[in-house]
């Protein structure tokens, strides 16, 4: 399923990306698709999206009515295309690929740092320039305290994985001994 989703996302993200990069507008892109994937993640929306019994139009008028003033001309038009089509619950989908397209072509990399304990921000900045250094891109650092790590760090940058924390490194010995 989650393929399926990425597979009729993937178009969606793609063309509103290049609207955006063409109109330079990108960060207004990433407010409006971040504000309508909060909107249909809702519970009580997600019902009333996939009430067949509800009409179409009434769920235009309701969306672009919780957009307001946030979505532009072209916000709106998107809203219009994906319930017209049936694609409202993939909008979450659609704004974290869109995010993923505008950050490649800025060439920021998202890295989420675990560790056993709190990094300091001198220590953030540390992994942070020596990963700049590696990749030739801009560093944004997200991290998070892991005790279960007991010493070390777990660093993903998008599909690199480095782990430098005891646990990887005794579950590695493991591995290798056939336990």
């Amino acid at each position: 399923m989650a393929g399926e989703i990425t597979t009729i996302a993937r178009p969606y993200a793609e063309a509103v990306f290049a609207r955006a990069e063409e109109s330079d507008k990108l960060d207004l892109w990433s407010e409006m698709l971040s504000l309508l994937a909060q909107v249909v993640s809702d519970a009580t929306m997600a019902a009333v999206i996939a009430d067949p019994l509800f009409d179409r139009s009434q769920l235009s008028e309701l969306m672009l009515d919780i957009g307001g003033s946030h979505l532009s001309d072209e916000g709106q038009n998107l809203v219009r295309l994906l319930v017209q089509n049936g694609r409202l619950p993939v909008l979450p989908e659609i704004a974290e690929m869109y995010e993923q397209l505008k950050a490649e072509s800025q060439r920021i990399l998202n890295v989420y740092v675990r560790s056993a304990y709190m990094l300091l921000p001198a220590q953030e900045k540390q992994i942070a320039a020596a990963l700049k250094a590696k990749l030739g891109r801009e560093i944004i650092i997200t991290s998070e305290e892991a005790p279960d790590l007991i010493g070390g760090v777990h660093i993903r940058a998008g599909d690199m994985v480095i782990d430098g924390s005891v646990q990887g490194r005794l579950q590695q010995l493991a591995n290798e001994l056939g336990i």
